[in-house]
């Protein structure tokens, strides 16, 4: 196999990220198309001439060694379960399922078949990111003490889309803290504890939380944070945002750049902090969500017969602590979190 003929399913507004990464890909090539409305996907077919195009998935699998599934969450299990039936390679935008359940069975059959199956988390392979985990793995700042990520968003679509539904699985924190929970653990390691709030105020057109704050505590006395929102009216982050205090320093990733700000003095009650920053890494040349390098590596899994950093498995892990801090909140509790490490799968 030498370039990856990889087919695309959902050709709404997330495909066109992974559209845009595909482009800069020499491994991969788009063999097929799918999408519900024949024009959408028509549409695609203009930047990828030479596809397969059709409104039923069922009829890709002769063009096809891999697929991107990018669908509303309550179809993933079906859609990803087809394919891997039919001996393909699964790159499923998150989360993978709506339930446990479906996680495990779809992860099940791909493991049986021997297929590479992959959450599509961007942010792990964002260069920035991968910048700022290398640093702190260095040890050259210290322990850390605690670790804050930030994400600002205005979601309302028309009253009837899905997302609007329970076809969505959740409220934001599954639907996109997925990600941050995965990058959490990444960072901090095994997590011992956690409590979530939601709400729907500013965010009235969801069915459960558009706002949320999740905290964590990890085995090695780190701190974690999570505060997201969907009804953001503006914002200061460029929508993600990410922070590391450290005992040498604070870490911070923001549009492509990881910054050091270190040499605060002793705070004095009534006189404002100064702090300079040191620009450490700066991503040239690149915007959006940096799909590229995902899926470059979901091709190279493939073609070289690896192991996919966010394995669908170890995306598992971020929606099992979703479920389980859900139920917390439910029930007015701290959630237990021993033993959902990504170590642990």
């Amino acid at each position: 196999m030498e370039n990856l003929r990889l087919g695309l399913v959902g050709c709404g507004n997330m495909m066109k990220h992974h559209i845009s990464g595909v482009k800069l890909l020499d491994n991969v090539d788009i063999t097929a198309l799918c999408d519900s409305e024949l024009e959408r996907a028509e549409n695609v077919a203009e930047l990828f001439p030479d596809a397969f195009v059709t409104t039923d998935y069922r009829e890709m699998t002769e063009h096809i060694d891999a697929i991107l599934i990018a669908l509303p969450h309550d179809l993933h299990y079906e859609c990803g379960m087809f394919f891997a039936n039919n001996g393909k390679h699964v790159l499923m935008e998150k989360p993978i399922c709506n339930s446990e359940e479906e996680c495990l069975k779809l992860i099940e059959r791909c493991e049986e078949k021997k297929l590479t199956f992959m959450c599509a988390y961007p942010v792990p392979y964002m260069p920035a990111v991968v910048k700022l985990k290398e640093l702190l793995d260095s040890g050259e700042f210290g322990a850390v003490m605690q670790m804050s990520i930030w994400t600002e968003q205005l979601t309302q679509n028309e009253e009837l889309h899905w997302i609007n539904t329970s076809r969505l699985g959740g409220g934001q924190f599954f639907s996109h803290g997925c990600h941050y929970v995965d990058i959490l653990l990444r960072f901090l390691g095994n997590p011992v504890s956690g409590t979530h709030f939601g709400t729907r105020v500013g965010t009235p057109w969801m069915i459960k939380e558009g706002t949320s704050i999740a905290s964590f505590k990890f085995e090695n006395g780190a701190l974690g944070y999570h505060g997201a929102t969907w009804g953001a009216r503006g914002t200061m982050l460029g929508a993600l945002n990410m922070q590391v205090h450290t005992e040498k320093g604070m870490l911070e990733m923001t549009r492509g750049e990881v910054r050091l700000y270190d040499e605060l003095e002793k705070h004095i009650p009534g006189q404002e902090a100064d702090c300079n920053y040191k620009v450490l890494f700066k991503t040239e040349g690149l915007n959006g969500k940096h799909t590229n390098f995902e899926i470059e590596h979901f091709a190279d899994c493939v073609l070289n017969g690896k192991t996919p950093m966010t394995s669908a498995r170890s995306a598992l892990q971020s929606l099992r602590i979703i479920w389980k801090m859900y139920e917390a909140e439910k029930n007015g509790t701290i959630a237990d979190l021993r033993g959902m490490g990504i170590a642990n799968i």
